[in-house]
């Protein structure tokens, strides 16, 4: 176990292995989960842009996939998905819980944040996310060409060298304002919602209780809480996902990314914003469970200590 070593204000000192801990057990969560999940994200990214399949469910979309383009179909994009989700989710976690340290200390203290707790929330994971989405954006915009342009490339490594070869850093960063609209509430969804629910389900507890608390009681807590935070990540970021897609696709007028965000914003409309909400929800509740279990799992098996808790008694 990490000899942790807490400050005279309950601050605990995370150390660079601690953080090294953090970081790998991010980005092996990330790494599978969104892996796992590549077949549900192409047969998504294809209702928000092709046109034979907008308004599809996920099952009709995926078949028709399949009939049209063969199974192995339902996995384009699995290179640039694993290993932009490695470097990502390293990042985000890791910087989650270096942040909301920092945001602590600022505070007062543990005991003093717990007022201000929302906002530390949410200002941990918006900036965590903020440079995570430095390390996915180019990643990102590779997926997105091999889904939705078939023949763009064979993969990862052929798709983002005709990228950067094609585009350079400016079409491969074309998608970072976007990416940031999307995964920035997508990351206070996933942190924010999720402490809440811990912090619920811990409230009626005694100390003595939540120490003695069963494997099987812990994961059902923390499956109930990453799928709840799941489906708020989903809403939450869905219209900017939606607009994600069309800006790699192309799609959209020239001019500054703003102008070109809120053109296609308004063609698109509240439904077409919200198109394939369904499949990403059913996917996303999957993806957040599973990352924190995941998560959780690893860090255990470290010996890394546990994230700095601000929650209200």
């Amino acid at each position: 176990m990490s000899n942790l070593k807490v400050s005279s204000t309950g601050v605990p000192q995370f150390t660079a292995r601690d953080y090294s801990s953090f970081f790998f057990a991010g980005a092996i969560c990330c790494t599978l989960t969104h892996g796992a999940m590549t077949p549900i994200d192409v047969v998504k990214t294809r209702i928000q842009i092709d046109p034979a399949l907008k308004r599809s469910s996920l099952l009709k979309g995926g078949r028709y996939i399949i009939a049209q383009e063969g199974p192995t179909a339902l996995l384009t994009g699995f290179g640039p998905t694993a290993v932009g989700y490695l470097v990502q989710g390293g990042a985000k976690f890791a910087g989650y819980e270096f942040w909301k340290k920092q945001f602590v200390n600022v505070a007062g203290g543990q005991e003093d944040a717990v007022k201000y707790r929302t906002a530390i929330y949410l200002g941990a994971a918006s900036v965590a996310e903020f440079f995570a989405d430095i390390l996915l954006t180019p990643l990102e915009a590779t997926r997105i060409r091999l889904v939705s342009q078939r023949g763009y490339a064979t993969g990862l490594v052929t798709g983002f060298t005709r990228l950067a070869r094609e585009g350079g850093i400016r079409e491969m960063y074309a998608g970072f304002l976007p990416i940031l609209c999307k995964q920035i509430p997508y990351a206070i969804g996933q942190f924010t919602v999720n402490e809440f629910c811990h912090e619920l389900a811990f409230r009626s507890m005694s100390e003595e209780t939540r120490r003695s608390l069963s494997p099987t009681a812990k994961f059902g807590i923390s499956l109930g809480s990453g799928i709840t935070a799941g489906c708020a990540a989903a809403v939450l970021s869905q219209p900017a996902d939606t607009l994600l897609s069309q800006i790699n696709k192309g799609h959209g007028p020239t001019g500054s990314m703003v102008y070109r965000l809120t053109t296609l914003a308004k063609e698109a409309g509240f439904r077409g914003l919200f198109a394939g909400t369904g499949p990403r929800m059913v996917m996303t509740s999957g993806l957040v469970a599973g990352q924190f279990l995941i998560y959780g799992w690893l860090k255990e098996a470290m010996g890394a200590p546990p994230g700095l808790e601000i929650h209200k008694e």
